[in-house]
């Protein structure tokens, strides 16, 4: 069975997501990135690690309503993951996005939340 392995990331609204970088950085030693979030490796050896980020208050990544934040989850198998979902009835959207940072697909909870899923590329 295909499954989460661990949490890909936090993503999260914000009226200037440069000033609140700059913000968790000054007062909690955060190491906000050039592109505007944290990366933390849990275990090398693995592939992956956990995204904190910030996005501007008007994104349309966290999909159509008034979500204020967005999990990334962790998988093991996106392909086999997304089949076994599709079976048991849950909403999938039909994109996937692969790139060099892996691949991505995305789910709506029942309580309308939008899931982001992400199989990290191999090692």
């Amino acid at each position: 069975m295909a499954k989460v392995i661990g949490v890909g990331g936090i993503f999260f609204k914000s009226r200037d997501p440069k000033a609140l970088a700059e913000w968790y950085t000054e007062h909690l030693g955060l190491p906000v990135d050039k592109w505007g979030g944290a990366r933390f490796a849990e275990d090398v050896s693995r592939p992956g690690y956990t995204l904190w980020s910030p996005f501007a208050v008007d994104t349309a990544y966290f999909g159509a309503g008034s979500q204020s934040y967005m999990i990334n989850l962790r998988v093991d198998d996106l392909d086999a993951l997304l089949s076994q979902l599709r079976a048991a009835g849950v909403n999938v959207d039909e994109r996937v996005d692969k790139s060099e940072y892996g691949a991505f697909g995305w789910i709506t909870d029942p309580d309308g939340n939008r899931v982001e899923l992400w199989q990290p590329p191999a090692a």
